[in-house]
């Protein structure tokens, strides 16, 4: 049983408990920024580029080949697979990583904004007690 409590110990912790939510968060920001950079993002940039469609953007190095069959349905020359380099759909990711990098920017900004807009406390002086204790001293030292 020793064993089982000491994972149950080791899971509950709160840094293990935030980074599972900080997962979770992730995915979820993931999914908005595509759809944020896929629906409105790429179709201004094929706007500004005259309506080119990035996802469709590809240097072909081989060109793909249908299976050719006969009347009987045999197969005479195998399929050929398109080998292509997507390079639309790299740009689209990398703009993507920009804005997710330049938001992820903006939120530690703000948070180490909010952490330096407290100042530290003065120190307090000494309490009455100690006021006394020093005339005392002072006293005594005459």
């Amino acid at each position: 049983m020793g064993m089982i409590k000491e994972f149950k110990e080791f899971a509950m912790k709160g840094n293990l408990v935030d980074m599972a939510v900080a997962f979770v968060m992730g995915a979820a920001f993931t999914k908005v920024t595509g759809s944020f950079i896929n629906g409105m993002v790429m179709p201004l940039v094929g706007q500004l580029t005259g309506g080119v469609n990035f996802d469709d953007k590809k240097f072909v190095l081989t060109k793909g080949v249908p299976a050719v069959t006969d009347a009987s349905g045999t197969v005479i020359n195998a399929e050929i697979a398109e080998v292509a380099v997507l390079w639309g759909s790299f740009l689209t990711v990398v703009i993507e990583f920009v804005v997710v990098a330049f938001v992820m920017f903006m939120v530690i900004k703000a948070i180490n904004n909010m952490k330096k807009a407290e100042p530290a406390p003065p120190p307090a002086g000494p309490t009455n007690e100690e006021k006394l204790l020093m005339e005392i001293r002072d006293a005594l030292k005459r």
